[in-house]
C-alpha cells in the first residue's frame, strides 16, 4: 500500500463525495451564470463565441480581486486545478515534455459552455487527476516535480497534491455559499 497517497486521495474524496460533488446537483445555466454583483470575472464568450474565463492570464490579479462566479469557480478548479496538472503530470503525450504546468498547451481546447458541461468536465478531470495521484508511489510523492513544476520545480509532488487538495476546498466552499445565496435570494429580506 502506499500510504500517503491513499491518505492525500483519502482527504480529497471524502471532501468531494461529502461536500463538493452533491452540492452541484440540479445546477442550472441560469445559476451558473448568475452574476451577483457588477463586474464579475465570469465564464464567457469573446469575440469570436469561444469560451474564456476572465481574468486569465492576468498577473498580478487585481487587488482586492473581482468577485468570481459560479462559472468562474467551477471552471477554475476543472480547469486550473485538475486538468491542467493531469496533463502535465499524468497526460497522454500530445502535450510537449518542454511544457511546464502553467503552459496553456495543457488548457482543454474548448471551456464549458453551459452548467452541464461544466459539471461534466469538473468531474472528467477530478477522476484524471486523482487516479493518476492514486497511482503514485510514496516515493515518488516525495520527489521534486522537476521543470514541469515551473517555478515550483523543487517542491515534491506531495506539495502539489496536498495545495490543490486546499484549492479545491477552497473554492468548493465558495460554489456552496452561491448556490445557498442563489436559492436564497428571491426570498431574502434586507435589513439595516
Amino acid at each position: 500500500m502506499n500510504w500517503a497517497s491513499a491518505l492525500i486521495d483519502d482527504q480529497l474524496g471524502f471532501y468531494w463525495n461529502y461536500s463538493l460533488w452533491p452540492r452541484l446537483e440540479g445546477l442550472t445555466d441560469e445559476e451558473y451564470l448568475w452574476e451577483p454583483v457588477a463586474d464579475c470575472w465570469s465564464v464567457r464568450p469573446d469575440e469570436h463565441g469561444a469560451m474564456r474565463i476572465d481574468g486569465h492570464g492576468v498577473w498580478p490579479h487585481p487587488a482586492p480581486p473581482p468577485f468570481t462566479t459560479l462559472a468562474w469557480r467551477i471552471v477554475h478548479i476543472a480547469v486550473g486545478v485538475f486538468y491542467t496538472r493531469a496533463s502535465t503530470f499524468f497526460g497522454d503525450g500530445s502535450v510537449p515534455a518542454d511544457a511546464d504546468m502553467a503552459d496553456p498547451r495543457h488548457y482543454p481546447e474548448r471551456l464549458p459552455a453551459n452548467a452541464a458541461e461544466a459539471v461534466g468536465l469538473l468531474e472528467k478531470t477530478y477522476r484524471w487527476w486523482t487516479d493518476g495521484v492514486r497511482e503514485m508511489t510514496d516515493e515518488r510523492l516525495l520527489e521534486p516535480l522537476g521543470p514541469r513544476g515551473g517555478f515550483y520545480a523543487d517542491q515534491s509532488m506531495a506539495q502539489l497534491v496536498l495545495h490543490l487538495n486546499r484549492e479545491t476546498m477552497h473554492h468548493g466552499g465558495e460554489i456552496g455559499t452561491l448556490r445557498d445565496l442563489y436559492r436564497s435570494r428571491a426570498t431574502a429580506r434586507w435589513s439595516s
